[in-house]
């Protein structure tokens, strides 16, 4: 029988790529849930060419025109982020990959593990937000999470035995901003920060590696996904984005998986795991890439990396704290109403003020996501009134 799966987020980059891998292994998949947060259109011409079971319009707004388009099709449509998160209990769905950005894919997450649904994770803000939460439900009902970002997917093929862990390396690109110094970085504008030198993504996960906060995320995703301590992560810039993570067993030997910079091989990974698909995307060839470099993350550049160590080293709520901080800055920054290195000021002071919770419960975290958040909008204002 083919695998259902579900795309939170399908109109996105990851969920658009995910429906290519769909497409072209017909034979083992099936899009039986498909989920947007805005893009309507997109998500009607997806659920035309897929027929899925069900199709959801985060933004209820947007529903009477998605009914409209769909009416000569047998699909079940929804609106609202209380439908996606009924949905993924869906008893047909084998898989849920959560491609939705930012702290709305919590819920449906919790929710699809709960339903004991495997989990396709691309949401990193998940294990960010919640990661002591999320794999406590992991293991009280038997789920397996598959990550889905490069880092982690890379990670995750180079185990075998997790005790001989010594370090996982995080590889990271660098970013457009690589090479800048302090003055230029004040100066960057969003155009710049959207264009990234390796991969194409959406507008909030580009901002995020060019201010290197999305590494500092996957250094926390990777601390609750693999069960090492901070000290075990280290974060090496490699521009080329050829490895793209490594890691270093008790033995001083070190497994690296290299790859061209595309996302669906992690997703098809993820989908036919244990098991490897033939594919017909590009492969790697080694006398393009016969000088890979490697240098050290400059955090007193890029800042972010140091703060999410930090968060990540106080536990509690912290992580979910800055996470929405930098959900509401990187928002300000895209409407050009901060500057880029002001972002990190911001998120550096919502930590310093939002209420800390030690053994935060789910219901912490929603207030604390509140909390954050109002805190981080009143200082974008005041620094837009200086």
């Amino acid at each position: 029988m083919k695998k259902q799966i579900a795309i939170l987020g399908s109109t996105g980059s990851i969920g658009t790529q995910a429906l290519q891998v769909i497409e072209n292994h017909s034979d083992l998949y099936e899009a039986y849930v498909l989920t947007a947060n805005n893009n309507v259109e997109l998500l009607i011409e997806q659920a035309r060419k897929f027929h899925p079971e069900v199709v959801i319009i985060a933004n209820k707004n947007k529903y009477s025109q998605l009914k409209e388009a769909l009416n000569d099709l047998p699909v079940k449509i929804y609106a609202g982020m209380d439908a996606i998160c009924q949905v993924v209990e869906s008893s047909p769905i084998d898989i849920v990959l959560t491609a939705m950005v930012g702290y709305a894919g919590l819920r449906p997450t919790i929710n699809a593990i709960c339903a004991g649904k495997t989990i396709a994770l691309a949401n990193k803000e998940t294990m960010v937000v919640a990661g002591e939460l999320i794999s406590n439900l992991v293991e009280q009902y038997h789920v397996s999470i598959l990550p889905v970002d490069s880092e982690h997917s890379a990670i995750f093929q180079c185990l075998e035995v997790n005790n001989s862990i010594e370090k996982i390396i995080l590889t990271a690109s660098g970013g457009p901003f690589r090479t800048f110094t302090l003055e230029q970085l004040q100066a960057v504008t969003k155009s710049q920060a959207l264009c990234h030198p390796n991969w194409k993504m959406g507008a909030k996960i580009t901002i995020d590696s060019a201010s290197m906060m999305n590494k500092g995320f996957e250094v926390i995703e990777a601390k609750w996904l693999f069960g090492v301590k901070p000290e075990q992560i280290e974060v090496v810039v490699h521009p080329q984005s050829v490895i793209h993570s490594m890691v270093e067993f008790a033995d001083g030997a070190v497994k690296a998986q290299l790859g061209v910079p595309d996302m669906r091989l992690p997703i098809q990974y993820a989908f036919s795991f244990p098991y490897r698909l033939k594919s017909s995307w590009d492969r790697l060839d080694f006398m393009k890439y016969n000088n890979l470099t490697f240098e050290y993350p400059d955090t007193k550049r890029f800042r972010n990396l140091s703060l999410a160590y930090e968060a990540l080293s106080q536990g509690g709520n912290m992580p979910c704290i800055m996470n929405a901080a930098n959900e509401v800055v990187v928002a300000a920054f895209l409407n050009e109403r901060i500057s880029f290195l002001e972002m990190t000021d911001v998120i550096e002071m919502t930590m310093g003020k939002t209420t800390f919770v030690e053994k935060p419960t789910y219901e912490d975290y929603v207030m604390t996501d509140e909390e954050a958040r109002r805190l981080a909008a009143e200082m974008v204002i005041t620094k837009m009134n200086k």
